[in-house]
């Protein structure tokens, strides 16, 4: 190799290697801002009071005094959901009029590949649907939604067989029904539209989806779900196969 061309080798492989720590800087930047927002934002629901004043939410229901502060700050907000023994434990969004905003923005509205967790726009949380799709992304400092990936290992599922959903106005316990692994987007037997069920038209509509989500299910969970009852649907990508996804099904535990 002469001279010239090793000199024109190493400027490239300097400009590259320039590149790509550029890019770990800034994804650990983000990182560390995105964390420190939901941190202060676990703070806010931590430290409301219980006696402070509530606003009315509706005509019969007020906020829940956690809440309160987080929809002041940013009207999007419709709950907040936490899996104990993970990063899970975030606001949930939803902006109908810009379905998909908050797969790129946070909280606070600003640019992030992180996102915030969010609520397909055709779900009412209000009503509720009967089933409400929530989606988050699978990051690699294990935050967002990367923690439904323990739901692969039965005995994580042993020890945390509910989910913590709250709406603005009521605090829920979800029970974990199934949890699984398909692919979307693609015509493979191995593709399940899970998204597409929000509302059951029938009783056999809704035995149908569970019927479903239970034939999928990396292991069972000897719970099962009934026509009338309400779910969520958990789901994040999951990197084994393409359009991978890693979905988490819970129905409301009676009060």
């Amino acid at each position: 190799m002469n001279k010239k061309l090793r000199i024109a080798v190493i400027s490239l492989l300097s400009v590259v290697l320039a590149v790509s720590v550029g890019f770990l800087v800034k994804d650990y930047c983000d990182s560390k801002k995105q964390a420190e927002i939901y941190d202060n934002l676990i703070e806010t629901v931590e430290d409301a009071g219980e006696t402070q004043d509530t606003m009315s939410y509706s005509e019969d229901k007020a906020f829940l005094p956690d809440y309160q502060e987080l929809y002041m700050q940013n009207n999007d907000i419709v709950g907040w959901i936490k899996v104990e023994d993970t990063k899970i434990n975030y606001p949930v969004m939803q902006s109908k009029d810009n379905p998909n905003f908050y797969l790129r923005h946070g909280f606070d509205k600003s640019y992030t590949v992180y996102g915030c967790p969010y609520v397909q726009e055709n779900c009412d949380v209000d009503a509720p649907s009967d089933n409400l799709v929530i989606y988050g992304h699978h990051m690699n400092d294990n935050s967002m939604f990367a923690g439904l990936m323990k739901y692969a290992d039965k005995s994580f599922w042993e020890k945390h067989k509910t989910i913590q959903f709250d709406t603005l106005t009521e605090k829920g316990k979800y029970e974990v029904v199934a949890a699984f692994k398909t692919e979307v987007y693609t015509d493979s037997p191995n593709s399940f539209r899970y998204y597409d069920f929000v509302n059951a038209d029938t009783e056999d509509e809704f035995n149908a989806y569970i019927a479903k989500c239970k034939e999928l299910a990396i292991y069972d969970t000897g719970v099962t779900a009934e026509y009338g009852d309400k779910l969520i649907t958990l789901s994040t990508c999951e990197y084994s196969r393409n359009n991978g996804r890693m979905v988490v099904v819970a129905k409301k535990a009676a009060e």
